[in-house]
């Protein structure tokens, strides 16, 4: 199959106008077209199309238990595919729609199973993105539209990243320039009682409680228990975000943490290994062994979120044989980024100081 890939910045109204009603036509006929939005690029096929579902599956190797989200561009489609929308998720959409926050709800019997994974229940957001919104209102469907790399690779944040992955194995891409939040959506299941996270995201447990009040997260974020469990949204079981080489985070105070990195690389260079370092504007400096890549800055955690996938599919192309990363606090953004840090780093981490740790 030959990738169709469409620059959008390159045209003018007219032109982007009649490549919209081309992806459209693609969508709607059961094809597949990725494209840009605020978190990462997704991969688009018709939600309402069990058959174009099963296609995304197959394109990105992806396990068919690990349910997709429907994008959507008004909410008058919500209504018709949610069976039941409660007064907080009216609530969080006036909040945070269009945005960075996908929602469970019941489903109906038009959304199919191969959408959902199998569950009654239909994960919806409404992307904060002028390409993703022209794409939706043009094919006139929900979108469902993972994100848009091969299963467990790091997701993309621009076109090139993209292509890396699904040159071939898709009809389109559109070209809307680099993604600005960098990491996917938070996701939060409605159907409870209380509000409960399954994936944390930008929009973070505590800007949900100061507006519903109390907000739980999952417990199936911790990977003991994943050995029979069914996830009710994507990113909660397998392996995900993973560069080629294997990956190490490094925890504790910044002088240990720093003292440590730089003893595993240059053991590993003795070796004749190319090491990868993820490290911080503010620690860039006191590096001086391996391939040393900043990540962004502590004091502003969305320049990490930003960067943290092009960072690591950077260490893909330059070939690095391991990395080490620093690791981040647990508190509102670096929640999210940690969670994807650590699948990456296939939850294999070193606790820096006197009681060094190894855990995975």
């Amino acid at each position: 199959m030959e990738t169709r890939i469409i620059n959008l910045r390159e045209l003018d109204q007219e032109a982007a106008s009649a490549v919209y009603a081309e992806a459209a036509a693609v969508i709607r006929s059961g094809g597949m077209v990725a494209f840009p939005t605020e978190t990462v690029y997704g991969l688009g096929a018709n939600a309402l199309d069990e058959e174009a579902s099963a296609r995304i599956y197959a394109a990105k190797g992806r396990p068919s238990d690990n349910p997709l989200i429907a994008h959507i561009a008004d909410k008058k489609q919500l209504y018709e595919i949610a069976e039941y929308v409660p007064d907080t998720a009216e609530l969080l959409m006036k909040t945070f729609w269009p945005g960075p926050l996908t929602m469970i709800f019941r489903k109906k019997e038009i959304v199919p199973y191969g959408t959902t994974g199998g569950l009654d229940t239909v994960a919806v957001r409404m992307p904060d993105h002028p390409v993703a919104l022209s794409l939706i209102r043009a094919a006139g469907v929900p979108i469902a539209a993972p994100s848009a790399n091969l299963s467990g690779r790091p997701s993309p944040t621009t076109a090139d990243h993209t292509a890396e992955d699904m040159d071939g194995r898709i009809e389109m891409i559109l070209d809307g320039g680099p993604c600005e939040i960098g990491i996917e959506s938070t996701i939060v299941d409605m159907t409870e009682d209380i509000p409960v996270i399954l994936r944390p995201g930008y929009i973070t447990q505590e800007m949900l409680c100061r507006l519903l009040g109390e907000v739980k997260v999952d417990q199936a974020l911790d990977p003991s228990r994943w050995k029979n469990f069914r996830p009710k949204a994507p990113g909660q079981k397998y392996k995900h975000y993973a560069p080629k080489a294997p990956m190490t985070l490094i925890e504790g105070n910044t002088t240990d943490v720093v003292k440590k990195i730089l003893e595993l690389a240059e053991e590993r260079i003795k070796e004749k290994k190319k090491v990868g370092i993820i490290c911080t504007d503010e620690t860039q400096d006191y590096y001086s062994h391996g391939v040393i890549r900043s990540i962004g800055s502590r004091i502003r955690m969305e320049s990490v979120a930003h960067n943290l996938y092009d960072i690591l599919r950077t260490f893909d192309d330059i070939g690095v044989d391991m990395i080490y990363s620093e690791a981040f606090d647990f508190d509102e953004l670096g929640y999210a980024i940690m969670n994807r840090m650590l699948k990456a780093a296939g939850h294999k981490v070193i606790r820096a100081g006197k009681t060094e740790e190894v855990t995975d």
